[in-house]
C-alpha cells in the first residue's frame, strides 16, 4: 500500500505526530509519501493530520483522483477528522486490515465568469470591509430569496457545520445532498436560511442597493471579485470526496460533544 501523509505544521509543531505516524506506517511495511510533488501519484490513501481545514486543502486533488482520505484530528472540532491522535495506531491497523467504511461527501462546482472551482464546504459572497451587499439567490431561473447583509453563504451538508453554522444556518447530515443558503448578519428580521434541491442550478446575483462590489471565497480561499450585475453559478459536482470512517464516533456524537 502507498500512503501519502499530509501534515499541518501549525497544529503539529515540530511535526511530532506526523513523524510518529510515518514511523507506524513504515513499521507495517507501508510505502509512505511525504514529498509534496508526489503526494497524489499512484497513492492508495491520503492521511491528513490537522483539522477539517487541512482536509479542505487536499479535497480537490483527492476527489479528482478518487483517493480516499483518512483524517487524524489535531484541531478543536474536527467533523471530518474522525480519529483522535491517541487512537492513531489503532486506526492505522484498522486501515490496513480493511476494517473501515467509505463515506462519500457531496461537492459543488463554482463558476464566476470563465473561471471554475471545486468546493467541498462552501462558496461565500461577501463585502470584504464593513459595508453591506444586496444579493438575490436563484434556483434555476426562479428567485428564491433576497438578502441585504454582510454576505451570503452557499454551503454543502459538509459545510453546514462551518461558516454557515456560525451565521445561523441549519446543520445537515453529511450523508445527504442539498444546498444551504445562509445570510451573514442580515439587516432585516425576515431574512432566513433556505434549503435548495441539489439537482438545481443555484446562482447568487449581486444587486444594486448597497455596496457595488464583493469578494467570492471558495472553501475559505478568496478566488474572485464581482460587481453589481455579476453572478456566481453553483451546481452539484459529479465528483465526491471519499472519507475513511471507522465508526469510532457518529456525526451526531461529534456534534453534541463539540458544539453543545
Amino acid at each position: 500500500m502507498r500512503v501519502a501523509v499530509i501534515p499541518n505544521p501549525c497544529k503539529d509543531v515540530g511535526l511530532i505526530q506526523s513523524s510518529r505516524l510515518c514511523e507506524i506506517l513504515k513499521n507495517r511495511g507501508v510505502d509512505v509519501v511525504t514529498d509534496k510533488s508526489e503526494l497524489y501519484d499512484n497513492t492508495d490513501v491520503v492521511i491528513v493530520l490537522g483539522g477539517d481545514g487541512t482536509i479542505l486543502c487536499a479535497a480537490e486533488e483527492c476527489a479528482k483522483r478518487g483517493i480516499p482520505v483518512m483524517g487524524i484530528n489535531l484541531g478543536r472540532v474536527g467533523f471530518m477528522t474522525e480519529t483522535e491522535q491517541k487512537n492513531m495506531e489503532k486506526a492505522v491497523d484498522s486501515l490496513l486490515l480493511g476494517e473501515y467504511k467509505i463515506e462519500e461527501r457531496m461537492m459543488m462546482n463554482v463558476s464566476i465568469g470563465n473561471n471554475n472551482y471545486l468546493a467541498l464546504n462552501d462558496c461565500v459572497v461577501a463585502k470584504p470591509d464593513a459595508q453591506m451587499i444586496k444579493t438575490a439567490v436563484y434556483a434555476e431561473n426562479e428567485q428564491i430569496t433576497e438578502y441585504i447583509a454582510d454576505g451570503v453563504i452557499i454551503a454543502t451538508p459538509t459545510g453546514s457545520t462551518g461558516y454557515s453554522l456560525s451565521a445561523g444556518g441549519p446543520v445537515a447530515d453529511p450523508g445527504t445532498e442539498m444546498f444551504l443558503a445562509t445570510p451573514i448578519c442580515a439587516h432585516t428580521l425576515k431574512a432566513r436560511p433556505a434549503v435548495l434541491a441539489p439537482e438545481k442550478t443555484v446562482s447568487v446575483h449581486l444587486l444594486c442597493g448597497a455596496a457595488e462590489s464583493a469578494g467570492v471565497t471558495v472553501d475559505g480561499v478568496v478566488k474572485e471579485s464581482m460587481r453589481v450585475g455579476d453572478k456566481v453559478i453553483i451546481t452539484r459536482s459529479e465528483l465526491k470526496l471519499k472519507l475513511i470512517k471507522f465508526g469510532q464516533q457518529s456525526f451526531y456524537n461529534i456534534l453534541t460533544a463539540k458544539l453543545l
